[in-house]
């Protein structure tokens, strides 16, 4: 197993977890970000009030892009195994 294939598989890794998590980031971030400008608008301080609308928000993303999330690990899982001929050696 060469340096290089070991870094590639790693970019591979490190590309896939972005590409996955990064749908549920952003919309934890928008659901964030107008909670924050609406308890600035309003002054209204409450600590808890931004975690319901964000784990509301984050579960239905999860419903919307979870298939693509799915196929995108098991696309990633298949290539791993498939390859696995390289790892050893």
């Amino acid at each position: 197993m060469s340096p290089e294939f070991v870094i590639t598989m790693a970019e591979q890794s490190v590309y896939t977890v972005l590409a996955i998590s990064l749908p549920l980031l952003l919309v934890a971030l928008g659901v964030g970000l107008l909670v924050s400008i609406f308890q600035a608008t309003t002054q209204i301080q409450e600590q808890t009030l931004a975690f319901i609308p964000k784990i509301v928000s984050v579960f239905v993303a999860l419903i919307f892009f979870g298939p693509w999330m799915l196929s995108k690990m098991i696309r990633f899982t298949f290539d791993i195994f498939n390859n696995l001929h390289k790892f050893i050696g």
